[in-house]
């Protein structure tokens, strides 16, 4: 199995002291820059999270597009798209449209979304869930349809008096292969073996809704086991993907300890988050070899096939290509990962 790593940028803009990335424009095209330099130093996907009404990156087509028309190699995606907020057949059709943009290197990363600051936010989009249905269920209807729509399977009729006759229309353009490169955030173990049986790739969640006592590693290595146990009970022919996403923080310079030497030795985070006792994974900062070792005895990196780093975007493009690079140069080797070029 080879190891993939890619960033994973949460697209934050501040107009403040020490940020770089001070608007919405810079937000967009330093999201893009840094996908050219990630894919000069080998790194395999550029993803972004996708968050409404915030200063974060909100709409991720047109990025994407651009990413994919200024790159030629790396994956695109997100990590992830919160499936209430969508249109699953006008969502089909720009999926497609990356897709096919950048010759099929877009893995889509959907779910129900994580905790945000909009009250009841997907409804001011104009969805509200069906009566006797939660937003969950929502999600995964529209989910349902929009894997339907990217699979070619026919979703309105024809007008006869265009066609001659009776007939039914698929969405246009369709991208042959898209539909095996969905995934679904889970934050759950049920939910990963939920998406096991919908035949998709599983991006685990940076946080669990669920605690059983064992650090975050060791039950999201659970999560992944159940889910390719799930996977192959369903018959699916092809192997899956999984992704983790981690924090993980060079400190080389007297500029990285300023910003992250306190992160040093942090543990797993447990609270309670929408009711639920929930875990959240701790961050990894250090030198360099401290790192190498630490992610070389996680369990859930150690199982999945692609890891994703969460980058802090606001500290710049120069910032994180540097972060990237020490990453690829003398973290990544210990966990498997070997440039592409030597693949």
């Amino acid at each position: 199995m080879d190891k993939r790593i890619g960033f994973l940028n949460f697209g934050h803009w501040q107009p403040i002291p020490g940020s770089q990335v001070r608007t919405g424009a810079d937000a967009l095209l330093q999201t893009v820059e840094l996908a050219e330099a990630a894919e000069e130093l080998g790194v395999d996907g550029a993803y972004v999270r996708v968050h409404h009404f915030a200063r974060q990156l909100s709409s991720p087509f047109p990025l994407l597009t651009a990413i994919g028309a200024r790159t030629r190699r790396i994956e695109i995606g997100t990590g992830v798209i919160d499936m209430r907020y969508e249109n699953p057949l006008y969502m089909a059709e720009e999926a497609a449209a990356a897709d096919l943009i950048s010759a099929g290197r877009l893995q889509l990363g959907v779910s129900r979304g994580s905790p945000e600051t909009a009250l009841r936010g997907s409804e001011a989009f104009g969805y509200v869930p069906p009566a006797g249905a939660d937003d969950g269920q929502l999600a995964r209807e529209k989910t349902g349809l929009f894997l339907a729509a990217i699979s070619g399977a026919t979703v309105v009729d024809a007008d006869p008096r265009m066609t001659r006759g009776s007939a039914r229309l698929a969405v246009q353009p369709q991208s042959p292969g898209l539909r095996e490169r969905i995934w679904w955030g889970s934050g759950t173990r049920a939910t990963a073996v939920w998406t096991a049986q919908q035949g998709m790739n599983l991006m685990s969640s940076t946080l669990l809704s669920e605690d059983t006592g064992v650090p975050f590693d060791e039950l999201q290595a659970e999560q992944i086991a159940l889910y390719r146990a799930a996977w192959a009970e369903a018959g699916w022919e092809r192997e899956p993907r999984v992704s983790v996403s981690r924090s993980v923080m060079p400190i080389t310079t007297d500029e990285d300890r300023a910003y992250f030497g306190a992160d040093r030795g942090s543990e797993d985070q447990v609270g309670i988050l929408g009711g639920v006792r929930s875990r959240f994974g701790k961050s990894y900062a250090g030198e360099p070899d401290e790192l190498a070792e630490q992610l070389s005895k996680d369990m859930a990196v150690r199982e999945a096939d692609t890891l994703l780093l969460t980058i802090p975007n606001m500290l710049g493009v120069d910032y994180n290509a540097r972060l990237l690079e020490i990453v690829t140069e003398h973290v990544a080797p210990a966990i498997g990962w070997v440039h592409p070029d030597k693949r």
